[in-house]
């Protein structure tokens, strides 16, 4: 068989390319799309067989139920003030540390560095013991009264973060460095060069890994769950459970209304900064 040339080569690569992509399309659009008609469905229209993928009478008041079977508007305020809170601690945070790695020179920089690409394999659960008995036990202690049951002690333990300190240390690094060694020359000093050349240049990012950040603190279940005790500490994430029946009488049409009221916020917030999530995530993907 003869080889096929550079223009049939590239053209099968696309094919290839645009079924994958079709492939991806269905894996993540066919559940997001039997939510969101489900949510519109009877308890007996989900549960028929074959599948219904349309409702014939679209049940509107599913999201009526769901908003008022559980203190969702108290519940929505909780997750915004934990996704703000916890995404600025981890910008604030990650950019301080990137700008020290990427820039700084001080004694075992490789070793601390180092340091951080190993707690990036550290499971999260795995601190889920020491944060909380940090919170309730050892807070207690030093200032009287325990964080458990509070906004602190949701977003604090999580302030720390070695994949924004290693995403945007990648991206800073792949900055001109003429433009910082001429900041350096006109007697700029390091939080002068990093807020007024570092972070605009590296805009797309920072902006990448605010994203990121805010999309894990808004779907974050298993912390707040265990570190909050009343229903109106908890977060929306958490607040779904309240409408799953113990007997498993479940009314899976509220459940998936409620359930877009957590997925809408992120598309949302996807729509209006998709330019910058490529451009981000490629930054720097060639520097060491």
């Amino acid at each position: 068989m003869a080889s096929l040339s550079v223009q049939q080569q590239r053209v099968v690569g696309k094919v290839f390319g645009y079924l994958g992509l079709a492939l991806i399309v269905l894996v993540i659009g066919i559940p997001m799309f039997w939510m969101l008609s489900g949510s519109l469905k009877t308890v007996r229209e989900i549960y028929t067989f074959p599948p219904q993928w349309v409702p014939s009478n679209p049940r509107w008041s599913n999201y009526q139920d769901a908003w008022h079977a559980a203190p969702f508007g108290r519940f929505y305020i909780n997750s915004i003030i934990i996704t703000l809170a916890g995404a600025a601690f981890q910008l604030f945070n990650g950019i301080l540390c990137a700008y020290a790695l990427a820039f700084l020179r001080f004694p075992f920089k490789n070793f601390f560095f180092v340091l951080v690409l190993a707690a990036l394999m550290i499971p999260p659960e795995v601190t889920i013991l020491p944060n909380f008995l940090f919170m309730g036990n050892t807070i207690r202690n030093l200032i009287g009264h325990s964080w458990v049951d509070t906004y602190q002690g949701m977003f604090l333990p999580g302030a720390a973060t070695a994949f924004g300190t290693f995403l945007m240390r990648q991206g800073f690094l792949g900055l001109p460095k003429d433009v910082l060694d001429a900041a350096k020359v006109d007697g700029a000093g390091h939080f002068r060069t990093m807020w007024d050349i570092v972070l605009p240049m590296g805009k797309p990012i920072v902006v990448t890994f605010g994203l990121i950040s805010m999309v894990n603190k808004w779907n974050d279940f298993l912390w707040p769950l265990i570190v909050t005790t009343t229903m109106n500490m908890r977060p929306i994430t958490v607040g779904i459970t309240f409408l799953f029946d113990n007997e498993g009488n479940n009314q899976w049409g509220m459940i998936m209304a409620a359930t877009t009221f957590v997925v809408v916020p992120l598309i949302i917030v996807f729509l209006f900064a998709q330019r910058y999530i490529i451009a981000g995530l490629t930054a720097g993907a060639t520097k060491g």
